[in-house]
C-alpha cells in the first residue's frame, strides 16, 4: 500500500466513477482499477461495490476512507512545511548601507548560486549588529569589518566618490577637491543612495540637494543638467563615460573612501557560511574610475 494508492480510492470516492477519478489522476482507467484492486489485496477486504460501469465506495471503503483522508491531509502539510524549509534555507536577507556593494553582491551570489533567493533593505551602520543578532536579515554589508566574536567578515569592494562638476565650475579643473570646497553648492543627488546622504548632510551642511527619487529621471537629468553632482568608481559605472560640458574631479576627505565588508553571524546557517567562506576567497573588483 502506497500514498499513490490512497490517492485513488480518495478520488473515486469523490468523483463517483473509475473513469472521472482516473482523468482527475491522468492516468489509464485500466491502470487505476488494477491498482484498486492490488489494494483491497493488501487489505483483504473489497472497498467498493461494483455494478457495470458504476462503482461506489462500501462499509469498508468508508470506513477505509476515514483513515485515508487524515493521511493524505497530513501528506500535504508535511510537503508544504518542507517546501517552506526549503524556501527558507535558501532564502536570505541582506542588510546594506549603500546600494553599489549590494549589486556587486547580488551578481556574484545569482551565478555562484543560482538557487538562492535574495531580499534587500538599506540600513544604517548602527543598524548593522542590532539586525545580524536578532535575525532579520542574514548578511550585512558594513563599512568595517565588526571584529566580535559573534561574526564572521570579510573585504567585499572598494568605493570612492567623485564630483561631478560643470566645466565651467570655479574648481572644475582642480587635481582633487574637499568636501568642504563643495559646501554651499547645489547637488543634483539620487535618493537610493544610503549612508552617502547622511555623509553629504554631514560634511556639507550648508550644501542645497534637488533629489530625485525615479534613477531612470536622474540619469537623464545628469545628461543635461548644469548642477553638480556625485559619482562613484563602483565596478557598474563608468567614470570614462562622463563627457561634454561636465568634468569628473577626485574628492580627497578620507571619508569618501570606503571599504565595504560582508558580515555574517558566526553562527549562520549552512548556506550563509558557503556565501561568506566563497565571497572571501574573491578578489575586490578592480575600480575603474
Amino acid at each position: 500500500m502506497d500514498i499513490d494508492q490512497l490517492r485513488q480510492l480518495d478520488a473515486i470516492a469523490t468523483y463517483g466513477t473509475i473513469s472521472a477519478a482516473a482523468d482527475e489522476l491522468h492516468m489509464p482507467q485500466p491502470t487505476l482499477s488494477r491498482s484498486i484492486r492490488r489494494l483491497e489485496r493488501e487489505l483483504g477486504h473489497d472497498l467498493l461495490l461494483r455494478e457495470g460501469r458504476h462503482v461506489e465506495l462500501n462499509e469498508a471503503g468508508r470506513l477505509a476512507l476515514e483513515y485515508v483522508r487524515p493521511i493524505l491531509r497530513d501528506e500535504r502539510l508535511m510537503r508544504d512545511a518542507l517546501d517552506r524549509l526549503e524556501a527558507s534555507t535558501n532564502a536570505l536577507r541582506i542588510g546594506t548601507i549603500a546600494p553599489a556593494p549590494l549589486w556587486h553582491l547580488t551578481a556574484m551570489l545569482v551565478e555562484r548560486f543560482p538557487g538562492i533567493l535574495l531580499s534587500s533593505e538599506t540600513i544604517t551602520q548602527r543598524e548593522i549588529e542590532r539586525s545580524l543578532f536578532s535575525g532579520t536579515i542574514s548578511l550585512a554589508i558594513s563599512l568595517s569589518d565588526l571584529k566580535f566574536p559573534a561574526f564572521r567578515s570579510c573585504p567585499l569592494m572598494h568605493e570612492n566618490l567623485f564630483v561631478v562638476l560643470p566645466s565651467d565650475h570655479p574648481l572644475a579643473h582642480e587635481s582633487a577637491v574637499s568636501m568642504s570646497q563643495l559646501d554651499g553648492e547645489t547637488f543634483l543627488l539620487f535618493a537610493a543612495i544610503g549612508f552617502w546622504r547622511e555623509l553629504c548632510d554631514t560634511l556639507m551642511p550648508h550644501a542645497r540637494f534637488l533629489v530625485q527619487e525615479d534613477r531612470e529621471v536622474f540619469t537623464q537629468l545628469q545628461r543635461t543638467t548644469s548642477m553638480a553632482y556625485f559619482a562613484t568608481d563602483a565596478p557598474q559605472f563608468d567614470l570614462n563615460a562622463i563627457t561634454g560640458s561636465h568634468v569628473v574631479v577626485p574628492i580627497n576627505d578620507d571619508e569618501v573612501h570606503v571599504t565595504y565588508h560582508l558580515v555574517v553571524r558566526a553562527d549562520a546557517g549552512d548556506i550563509v557560511r558557503k556565501v561568506c567562506d566563497w565571497v572571501a576567497t574573491q578578489p575586490l573588483p578592480h575600480n575603474v574610475g
